[in-house]
């Protein structure tokens, strides 16, 4: 693995884990009305982008963490409609 790679997956990992804790407080609190919807469908849009382009190119870093962002977006539009009330 180059340098470049890993530096990939470090900050991958350091931008996805900074979901982790607001999703996580959705489901806890069962509260979802500090949630933007537009911010969550551009991001979801974004993040699928993202993941088309590391698709396209071959670049692990981006496939594996924008997939993780994917479903975590997921969880927090699901939320949102659950719970956005």
């Amino acid at each position: 693995m180059v340098w470049e790679e890993l530096l990939g997956f470090i900050a991958g990992a350091l931008m996805t884990s900074g979901f982790v804790p607001q999703v996580w407080r959705l489901y806890k609190l069962r509260s979802a009305r500090e949630i933007s919807i537009p911010f969550t469908v551009l991001f979801l849009v974004g993040a699928a982008l993202w993941l088309s382009y590391g698709v396209m190119l071959m670049l692990p870093p981006v496939i594996l963490w924008n997939s993780l962002l994917l479903f975590l977006g997921g969880a927090m539009l699901y939320a949102k409609i659950k719970y956005g009330r």
